[in-house]
């Protein structure tokens, strides 16, 4: 959170981010080795992991308490379907390659208005490929638009 924090005092580093298409771009923004930097000290870290996160996170604006999911799955005022449709959000759910989340989860970031919740979101991308997460997510998702299946 405080390195998501901190980019608002350097901008020029957010935008940078913004504008990565990838997650090997973002290797290459000082701001993201600031990042990996921090996690040098727990040993060994998915260096691709926490560049998909990165970059993720630089679209980011607010934090939010509810599970990223749920917010999926919570229709926007004055609509009664999902802000995320079952079918997009089960196209996410299929994703095996993690590189292969980076669009379609700036996407989501974007239609969730930039107020995600972080620490879900990122442990979420950095264990992707774990059975645990992704059943995570369709309980989450699940339990607030039934209807969406």
């Amino acid at each position: 959170m405080e390195w998501w924090k901190g980019l608002d005092d350097f901008r020029g580093d957010r935008a940078a981010l913004r504008r990565c298409h990838n997650p090997t771009e973002v290797a290459f923004n000082p701001a993201f080795h600031r990042l990996r930097m921090r996690f040098k000290q727990f040993g060994y870290v998915n260096q691709e992991s926490l560049a998909l996160i990165a970059g993720i996170l630089s679209h980011v604006k607010r934090n939010n308490d509810v599970h990223i999911a749920a917010q999926m799955a919570t229709p926007k005022s004055g609509s009664n379907t999902a802000c995320v449709s079952g079918l997009r959000f089960r196209r996410i759910l299929k994703v095996q390659d993690n590189a292969d989340l980076f669009e379609p989860l700036i996407r989501i970031v974007h239609m969730l208005d930039g107020n995600v919740n972080i620490p879900i979101l990122a442990n979420s991308i950095y264990w992707w490929n774990s059975d645990f997460t992704r059943k995570d997510w369709a309980f989450a998702y699940y339990e607030k638009a039934p209807q969406e299946s």
